[in-house]
């Protein structure tokens, strides 16, 4: 018996050495949570990222002591976690906080800074990518290179836009990122492989989104024929009213990269079928591990159409099952994802929403914010980040 232990054991560890799992610890300091999913390469223990959460627990602070808290952390955390090549902060009331953070911040990675109120109360939460061994180079004001062992990845974030309504300024900032990777000698159809499109009242504004993208894309010939880019369409402003449209993403470039997408076709269509374009997902292999993007997901059909309207609890479950099934077709799984952000069109749905995610994962780093999805009958979408 003792023998068949060892070589379960074994068998084990080996499974482990070829596929780390994510590592998950939280723990509380100074009034903020920090919730992190870190990986580890099992062929070289310099090499780690992780995916962490900062969320402060104590409500009824000033919203400058939550900053001051919440930045502190996150440079404290960088200490233990490596460089910090990503951060996205979420604020409730940008047009009050903007100018406050501006003055307070100094980040050397690029920050995306997005209205989209914490559900849990406060006024700030951010999540933050870090890597060891990393180098990051502001390139210029909205574009940053971001350097490990001969792979670049290029972040484009922001990006405050002098045309016209949602379907100019998608243009307009489409054509920026497009610009900025051309000078890099990359396009945005073989390189950019993640998009977050953040809309102001997207009930509203988000035809103009599509309609600006897939003028765009035509152009550089991404189409249903070639490929997409995994994406996620959200309500999100800025602090400038004028500013209706907001645009993060990431391109990477290096040698031996591929690029694999994600359809999940039994449980989901085709984004194009119903005017829109973008990948359900995006997987980026390297020499020694995968980044997995899931795009924006919600509670949908193989054929288009929402499940359970007006149901908040059966549509969260639905929206993990087919997150689990783009998991699956990548080779990974839930316990590969760093870290998760929720968004949601309804703050009174929050409590239940929590109680289901704190059950089915009670250990990954998840974000629930206010924000409507891009059609109303969608209650509740969610977007990760995974390695294996």
């Amino acid at each position: 018996m003792s023998g068949l232990r060892d070589i379960v054991k074994s068998t084990i560890f080996a499974h482990l050495l070829r596929n780390p799992l994510m590592v998950y610890h939280s723990f509380t300091q100074n009034n903020i949570r920090i919730s992190t999913g870190r990986w580890q390469s099992a062929a070289d223990a310099r090499k780690s990222e992780s995916f962490s959460i900062f969320s402060v627990t104590d409500a009824g602070m000033a919203f400058r002591d939550q900053m001051d808290a919440l930045l502190g952390a996150v440079c404290s955390h960088a200490q233990t976690e490596g460089t910090p090549v990503f951060m996205r902060i979420m604020l409730s009331d940008p047009a009050v906080q903007l100018a406050e953070l501006q003055r307070s911040l100094d980040m050397e990675c690029p920050v995306s800074v997005i209205g989209q109120a914490p559900l849990d109360g406060t006024c700030i939460a951010a999540v933050v990518w870090f890597r060891s061994e990393a180098e990051v180079k502001r390139l210029w004001e909205r574009m940053y290179r971001v350097s490990r062992s001969g792979v670049d990845e290029y972040w484009f974030v922001g990006g405050l836009s002098g045309a016209q309504g949602t379907y100019g300024q998608t243009v307009a900032l489409l054509d920026e990122l497009s610009c900025g990777l051309q000078a890099q000698g990359l396009t945005l159809e073989n390189d950019c492989v993640r998009t977050w499109f953040f809309v102001r009242d997207i009930d509203s504004n988000y035809k103009g989104v599509v309609d600006g993208r897939n003028d765009v894309f035509d152009r550089h010939g991404l189409t249903s024929d070639t490929h997409f880019i995994a994406s996620t369409g959200i309500e999100g402003f800025a602090a400038d009213p004028s500013n209706m449209v907001t645009l993060d993403g990431v391109a990477v470039n290096g040698h031996g990269l591929k690029v694999k997408y994600l359809y999940a076709d039994s449980h989901l269509n085709r984004t194009s079928e119903y005017g829109v374009r973008f990948e359900r997902g995006t997987v980026v292999e390297y020499a020694d591990r995968r980044h997995v993007f899931i795009s924006g997901t919600a509670s949908i059909d193989n054929k288009g159409n929402i499940l359970y309207e007006g149901d908040i609890c059966r549509q969260t479950e639905r929206m993990i099952e087919n997150v689990g099934v783009l998991l699956a077709e990548a080779g990974c799984g839930f316990a590969d994802v760093g870290s998760m952000t929720l968004y949601l069109r309804n703050a009174s749905h929050y409590d239940a929403v929590k109680r289901i995610f704190d059950k089915r994962f009670p250990d990954t780093p998840v974000v629930i914010v206010l924000a409507p999805v891009c059609r109303p009958g969608w209650l509740v979408e969610m977007e990760c980040v995974g390695i294996i």
